[in-house]
């Protein structure tokens, strides 16, 4: 078997794991406020809720739909790829959102996705639940065996991303939206620059990130979200920086300043539709449909982990995260007979 392209952290096959080491903190506490790449999908599937006609038009114009985002539901030839979950009957929505800087949906061997979460809404569309899957999760990828997560947008792109969140959690992922990572960190032109809180000062291709708020846009800001050699938990560290500079980048684009301002707001919009490629079956009408049913406030949406319980080392030294069986089965019943309420009353952000 051949291993995908590990520059830049990429993900390798390892025959192997061990898991010696401390355990860590099961979900990390994120704010609750619309963050990261998972409020894209409920940024845009809300958004014709605001300046109705004039808003839905600037989306669904401009965001770009793709054959092959998700996988065939029929088993693969080989048998080692397991069927589609059965569908749900209790009219919850689950969407994959993976980032990327490729928006070659099939990107087989070249693009990987550093960012993989699934948006998930109850049948009452009153909440949202926003599930992260690290990257670093060793999980069973179908057809390849033992991997990190993000090795299966390396050897199937999209399609087996999302086959293996469902083997993994058992449920049926109804939608894709793949982000063109750096095309949407260019928004922050748009804006006239972003700020966020830098914890650890450090300089990268010609530009100076000191300690603290600073105020970025831009090629800078995409050299921000890309570093990690300088920052001392590596990776973990830059998908922080990635999340707060999208968190900032959804703030301020849904400032009173920004929304008040029709024109400006209905570019922004369109904007974020552009740097979005999703599946040809999320059509203009359940986009539609799906925005007027939603009841949902900031309060509304909850961000936790999928679970984990440390970390491990393979046999040829790559770090992993553990996969939290026994609570992973937990969560996957909870996204199909949606329970997600029940589920975070019982494991509560820390």
């Amino acid at each position: 078997m051949t291993n995908p392209p590990t520059a830049d952290g990429g993900p390798s096959a390892p025959p192997g794991a061990t898991s010696d080491a401390a355990p860590r903190r099961r979900r990390r506490r994120w704010p609750r406020v619309l963050i990261v790449l998972g409020v894209v999908i409920v940024l845009v599937v809300g958004a014709a809720a605001i300046y109705a006609v004039t808003i839905e038009r600037s989306v669904t114009s401009n965001i770009t739909r793709a054959t092959g985002l998700l996988p065939d539901p029929a088993p693969g030839a080989s048998g080692s790829t397991p069927a589609t979950p059965a569908r749900r009957a209790t009219g919850t929505l689950n969407y994959v959102l993976l980032g990327s800087d490729s928006r070659d949906p099939n990107n087989e061997g070249n693009g990987r996705s550093d960012t993989i979460m699934v948006v998930h809404l109850n049948k009452a569309r009153t909440k949202a639940y926003i599930v992260s899957f690290p990257r670093d999760m060793y999980v069973t990828i179908p057809g390849y065996g033992k991997n990190k997560i993000n090795a299966a947008f390396s050897y199937g792109g999209s399609p087996l991303t999302v086959r293996t969140l469902e083997s993994l959690t058992g449920v049926q992922m109804d939608h894709v939206v793949l982000v063109d990572f750096t095309g949407f960190i260019d928004l922050t032109n748009d804006l006239g620059g972003v700020t966020v809180t830098n914890k650890t000062a450090f300089s990268k291709a010609g530009y100076d990130f000191p300690k603290g708020k600073i105020t970025i846009k831009g090629t800078q800001a995409l050299w921000f979200v890309r570093e990690r050699d300088s920052l001392p938990r590596g990776d973990l560290d830059r998908a922080e920086n990635q999340r707060n500079v999208i968190k900032a980048i959804v703030a301020k684009g849904l400032s009173a300043g920004v929304i008040s301002d029709p024109a400006r707001f209905t570019s922004f919009m369109g904007n974020v539709a552009k740097h979005l490629t999703v599946d040809s079956s999320l059509s203009d009408n359940e986009i539609r449909d799906t925005a007027l049913s939603l009841r949902l406030n900031s309060s509304d949406i909850e961000q936790l982990q999928a679970p984990i319980s440390g970390f491990g080392t393979t046999s040829d030294g790559q770090s992993i995260d553990v996969v939290d069986t026994a609570q992973l089965q937990e969560l996957g019943d909870a996204l199909q007979n949606d329970t997600m309420a029940a589920y975070v009353k019982k494991y509560p952000a820390e």
